[in-house]
């Protein structure tokens, strides 16, 4: 599928996405859409192993634009499921399997309401309306280790690319972070990777492809070696169908995916998708968010075996749109 068009930014700050043509007069800015998610992971054993506990990370981040309408998680075999919330506020599912199993199947059916502006507006504070700037003492406390690049750069290879894209001193923020934004994925070329793990942002400007993960991986590390605060997001990522343009990482039924979030002053979390050079979350709905791509999957767990045990693994994700009518 085809990247969608360029971003637009607006005169006055405000910053166009998806980049599509501008709304006719008298229409809303605002969508309501109730999707239904379906997921299914399903792993193969060659004999029955003793499964080890699991992880789930399956219910979508309820938020002031997001809301859970119903959620069924089913697992085969069947055991029950504790709920917790981790250090970032996601909800956790873990479940323990007393017996052996040659197939685990963890499903879930979730609905939600979803709000979201085709023409996002960013209320930046003027502290940070121009880069670079400081956070607040609390800010930067309160931020810790997402200020702090993940992954080892000893010759600065990285901050060396991104430092590239900055013309001025002071410049535009939001002008900055979406010229980068677009940026990547110019510079790396999508490409869906069914391995587990993430690439280094430096092996993947190397290679110049990746799969959404390392595509956004690369934009947090890059952000984050200029001073800014910024965390991973995963979740799914819905076609809305042609009125949105088309999306890459989403077949016609929608997908799992990654993408950024970066902490403006006064504007909060701002999302950015350099997979698709977007900005806002039009079609993305968060499951969880975190410090690095490893703690932000949506199935995670061990067993015991030999590694020739392991047969496979299958991940069908399926997200259905129904727009609705009435404002926000």
């Amino acid at each position: 599928m085809r990247a969608a068009e360029p971003l637009a930014v607006n005169p006055n700050g405000g910053v166009n996405v998806p980049a599509m043509a501008a709304p006719p007069a008298g229409h809303e800015d605002k969508m309501t859409s109730v999707f239904t998610i379906q997921h299914k992971t399903t792993y193969r054993y060659r004999r029955p192993v003793l499964l080890g506990p699991h992880r789930l990370q399956l219910r979508p981040r309820e938020s002031r634009d997001l809301r859970v309408i119903s959620a069924d998680i089913r697992v085969t075999p069947a055991s029950p499921l504790t709920w917790a919330k981790d250090v970032f506020g996601n909800a956790i599912a873990t479940v323990v399997f007393p017996n052996p199993a040659e197939t685990l199947v963890i499903e879930s059916r979730i609905a939600i309401e979803h709000h979201s502006a085709h023409w996002p507006r960013f209320d930046i504070a003027s502290t940070a309306a121009s880069f670079p700037f400081g956070y607040s003492g609390d800010e930067r406390l309160d931020l810790g280790a997402l200020l702090v690049p993940q992954f080892l750069d000893p010759e600065a290879r990285l901050l060396t690319w991104v430092q590239g894209f900055i013309r001025s001193a002071p410049t535009h923020t939001l002008s900055l972070l979406t010229d980068i934004n677009a940026a990547v994925s110019t510079w790396i070329s999508y490409q869906s990777r069914d391995e587990e793990g993430t690439q280094s942002p430096l092996v993947t400007l190397e290679r110049g492809r990746g799969s959404c993960r390392d595509i956004a991986v690369l934009l947090i590390e890059a952000v984050r070696s200029l001073g800014l605060g910024a965390r991973i997001v995963s979740g799914y990522l819905a076609n809305r169908g042609e009125e949105a343009g088309a999306t890459i990482g989403s077949a016609d039924g929608g997908s799992t995916h990654a993408w950024a979030e970066i902490y403006l002053p006064g504007a909060g979390w701002v999302t950015f998708d350099p997979t698709n050079r977007t900005v806002g979350d039009f079609s993305l709905i968060p499951v969880a968010v975190a410090r690095d791509i490893k703690q932000a999957v949506p199935v995670s767990g061990s067993y015991v075996g030999t590694a020739d045990d392991f047969l496979g693994m299958t991940v069908e994700v399926k997200v259905v749109s129904n727009p609705s009518n009435g404002a926000v």
